[in-house]
C-alpha cells in the first residue's frame, strides 16, 4: 500500500484526534487529494530533522483520515484527522515538492481487552481530562472499559516525551503500558 506521509513531532494513536494547521503547499495538495479520494495519509514521528524540511522518521506510524476542515482567518487550512490503523513503513521516497510517499504494511490491531480492576482509577482520571479538553474529544466514541483505548487516550494527553509515546504505539503489551502510565501519573 502506497500512501503520502506526514512526518510530525507528535505521535498519532488509533482512534485519536489530530488537529493540524497546514501552510505548506505540499501538504495542502496532499490533504486536498486525500479528501477528494477519501484516502488516508500516514503520520510518523520524526526521528531526526524538522517538520518543514527533510526528516528521517520512525518506522511505525498510524493512518489518518480527515474528518473536518476549515479555512482560518489567517488563511491557513485547519483540519482534524482521526487515527485508524497502525502501519510499518517499508520504504519512503521524497518527491520533488518535498512530500514523502511511502510503501507501508498494515500491522495487526492491538486487541481490545477489559480494563483491569487495579487500573479503573485511570479510566476515571481520563474521563475527567477528556471532559476538560472539550471540542477535540467531545465526538469521539468513549470506551472506558477497554484497556487499549484507555492506554492510547491517556498517552495522547499526558505530557510524556514523544519517544515514550512512540514506544507505546509500537507496543502490543497493553498491561505493561498501563503500568508505565500509572507510574507516570504517580510521579
Amino acid at each position: 500500500m502506497e500512501i503520502p506521509l506526514f512526518p510530525l513531532n507528535t505521535v498519532l494513536f488509533p482512534g485519536g484526534p489530530l488537529p493540524l494547521r497546514i501552510f505548506e503547499s505540499r501538504y495542502i495538495d496532499m490533504i486536498s487529494r486525500c479528501m477528494k479520494h477519501d484516502s488516508p495519509f500516514g503520520v510518523l514521528l520524526i526521528r531526526e530533522g524538522q517538520e518543514a524540511g527533510p526528516a528521517t522518521m520512525h518506522t511505525v506510524g498510524t493512518l489518518a483520515t480527515v474528518t473536518d476542515w476549515y479555512q482560518g482567518s489567517d488563511g491557513l487550512l485547519g483540519i482534524t484527522a482521526i487515527g485508524s490503523e497502525r502501519f510499518e513503513l517499508l520504504s519512503a521516497d521524497r518527491q520533488h515538492d518535498g512530500l514523502y510517499v511511502g510503501e507501508v504494511a498494515l500491522l495487526p490491531a492491538v486487541p481490545s481487552m477489559r480494563l483491569p480492576e487495579e487500573h479503573q482509577g485511570l479510566a476515571h482520571i481520563l474521563e475527567n481530562v477528556l471532559n476538560e479538553l472539550g471540542r477535540l474529544y467531545e465526538n469521539l466514541d468513549r470506551h472506558f472499559d477497554d484497556a487499549t483505548w484507555v492506554t492510547y487516550r491517556l498517552v495522547e494527553v499526558l505530557p510524556a516525551a514523544p519517544q515514550q509515546k512512540q514506544e507505546v504505539l509500537e507496543s502490543t503489551d497493553i498491561p505493561n503500558c498501563l503500568e508505565l502510565i500509572a507510574q507516570l501519573i504517580r510521579t
